[in-house]
């Protein structure tokens, strides 16, 4: 079905929002901050379902960061809420 976000599209999403994340230090570190993990954590835990709901729950959490994501990846922040939404996220 068109337009229907799956779980493996979601988890690509939240996979997209690391890899955003982890090119800017700034936002990577805060990340890191706020979720109480480390470089070796994000590592072992990129393909966690639960990881990666705290990374979409992250990004929705800063609308400036949520817009910057949208804008420089094309994303409809639509599909980004969708995303987050069949993830499990708040």
């Amino acid at each position: 079905m068109r337009g229907r976000t799956t779980q493996e599209s979601a988890e690509t999403m939240a996979l997209n929002v690391l890899g955003f994340l982890a090119d800017s230090p700034e936002n990577l570190e805060r990340f890191m901050t706020q979720s109480g993990t480390d470089l070796s954590t994000i590592r072992k835990r990129a393909g966690d379902r639960d990881f990666l709901v705290a990374v979409m729950d992250f990004l929705m959490a800063n609308e400036a960061l949520l817009v910057d994501f949208c804008q420089t990846t094309e994303t409809d922040p639509k599909a980004v809420q969708m995303a987050n939404h069949v993830l499990g996220g708040a």
